[in-house]
């Protein structure tokens, strides 16, 4: 059986432990492969390697640094099917999704391969007689990322680029469920010039997270996962005098209008809910129906999701594949039960589903919920599965203050042709990212990915103008340059412009 290994110094390594864990092939439910698991002491040695490399690496000329983003870029091309059917193979997701993910995380190389017109300072011209003002941005040093199962590609892409374009040297630590994705962009990295050390790949569990949070070789950390999670990173990183990034967990409503075209508006909300088994932090968990859009809209929600074909994931014609573990499955499943006696109304059951062939994966259909209250689990609880639940209201105003009152703040939807309900939505919910007939409202790269409230433990988004930032520390240059024969006298006062 294959085992999948740490990526230290431009190369794969074993590392120091004995530990191992499973991967499965999610649409099988057989076991594929094992990956090892690093702790304290393969966290040091990379931090060694990413300190050394560091040295040169930060040295180096932005068009140094472009020209291997640049060919990272084409590589991410040219390696596209490749690195889809291995994210696939080990998440579930089918190969033209995970394909999906792949381009939304080389579009932040393409936004990393710019920052040469993005790192240029300002300059202020005689401030003072004969006094100018520059500043500049330098990195930070050796930076790490924690990332989830869900984006095995594109997370850790939101990421590595614009740290290592600035001039850092990068630790990911991936998921143990699907970890291969981290190795594969690796040898890319290595494939694109990019120096040994600059990018590593530690593997593991809870051991080798709590070692990236504590070594003080590490400058910052960033962090994509659940909310609770996100807490313990940013409250253990920050007490260890690190940057943190920590964008935490979801429950994403979208809201349809009673002008709402509802075909439109329901096909995109399935699509919402259901693509990659709703194991997305984006995805659409609560419906919102405001009126009289209610009933119409449930009859074509339940028609589009009998229409879902499940199946493997490399599998052609699939839409959604399988959950990632068993365990997963067996949670979601267990949600939509609870919430029949808790009084939703079933109106598609996804539980029990069997693909032929493959009757041991951790499949499970979609599920669509009718009647769902607040007070209900399927409510309150991020089930990060293929459940939609709908939730009925009067108004818009009393969906704009349903969604308020919701813990989380990660991204909302409206559907509606009237664009001062738009206008008066966008402005009046409390979440970071908004979308107007737009289902799943992630920014381009240029812009900032983040939420609000438990959605983002702290202040640092990611990406976009938020990632510069956040990778780099500025240094403000105050200069006087004096004539040799007309020297200034020093001053003991606090100085000023005058």
């Amino acid at each position: 059986m294959k085992t999948i290994q740490h990526w230290i110094d431009g190369s794969p390594v074993p590392g120091t432990g004995t530990d191992t864990a499973p991967v499965f092939n999610p649409a099988t439910g057989a076991e594929q492969a094992r990956v090892v698991l690093g702790g304290a002491a393969d966290v040091g040695t990379a931090v060694t390697a990413a300190t050394k490399a560091f040295a040169t690496w930060s040295e180096s000329s932005l068009t140094q640094r472009t020209q291997v983003m640049f060919a990272f870029r084409q590589l991410l091309v040219e390696h596209e099917e490749e690195l889809g059917r291995i994210i696939s193979a080990e998440h579930g997701k089918t190969v033209d999704d995970a394909r999906g993910e792949i381009v939304r995380g080389r579009e932040v190389v393409e936004f990393a391969c710019g920052l040469g017109d993005v790192l240029k300072g300002s300059f202020s011209d005689q401030v003072s007689r004969g006094v100018d003002v520059h500043d500049f941005r330098q990195p930070l040093g050796v930076v790490a990322g924690i990332t989830p199962f869900n984006f095995p590609a594109m997370v850790p892409l939101w990421m590595h680029p614009i740290a290592i374009a600035t001039g850092n040297t990068f630790i990911l630590k991936p998921s143990e469920r699907d970890p291969s994705a981290a190795n594969f962009v690796a040898e890319l990295y290595r494939k694109a010039g990019l120096p040994d050390g600059v990018f590593n790949v530690v593997h593991g569990g809870k051991d080798a997270v709590d070692a990236i949070l504590a070594h003080p070789g590490i400058e910052a950390v960033s962090f994509v996962g659940s909310t609770p999670i996100a807490k313990y990173v940013h409250e253990r990183a920050t007490a260890a005098g690190k940057r943190v990034q920590a964008l935490g967990g979801a429950k994403n409503h979208a809201v349809v209008l009673p002008d709402a075209d509802l075909e439109y508006a329901a096909g995109h909300i399935t699509a919402g809910a259901y693509g990659s088994a709703g194991e997305r932090c984006m995805a659409i968990s609560v419906a919102v129906a405001v009126g009289e859009a209610a009933d119409g809209l449930v009859a074509v929600l339940e028609r589009k999701a009998r229409e879902v074909k499940v199946g493997p994931g490399d599998r052609p014609g699939t839409d959604m594949g399988p959950l990632v573990t068993k365990a997963a499955q067996e949670r979601v499943e267990n949600a939509v039960a609870t919430a029949a006696t808790q009084g939703a109304t079933v109106i598609v059951d996804g539980r029990g589903l069997k693909i032929d062939g493959h009757e041991s994966g951790f499949f499970t259909g979609p599920s669509l919920l009718d009647h769902v209250t607040t007070e209900m689990d399927a409510y309150q609880q991020e089930l990060f599965g293929p459940v939609l639940a709908l939730v009925r209201v009067d108004t818009l105003d009393q969906a704009i203050d349903l969604i308020n009152a919701n813990p989380y703040g990660n991204g909302t939807a409206l559907f509606t042709a009237s664009g001062e309900a738009a206008r008066r939505f966008q402005r009046d919910v409390k979440i970071g990212m908004i979308g107007v007939n737009v289902p799943v409202p992630v920014p381009m790269s240029y812009y900032s990915f983040g939420g609000w409230k438990d959605s983002l433990i702290g202040d640092s988004p990611i990406h976009g103008p938020e990632g510069i930032r956040f990778y780099t520390r500025p240094k403000v240059v105050t200069t006087r340059w004096p004539q040799q024969n007309h020297q200034i006298a020093a001053g003991f006062t606090f100085p000023t412009s005058n």
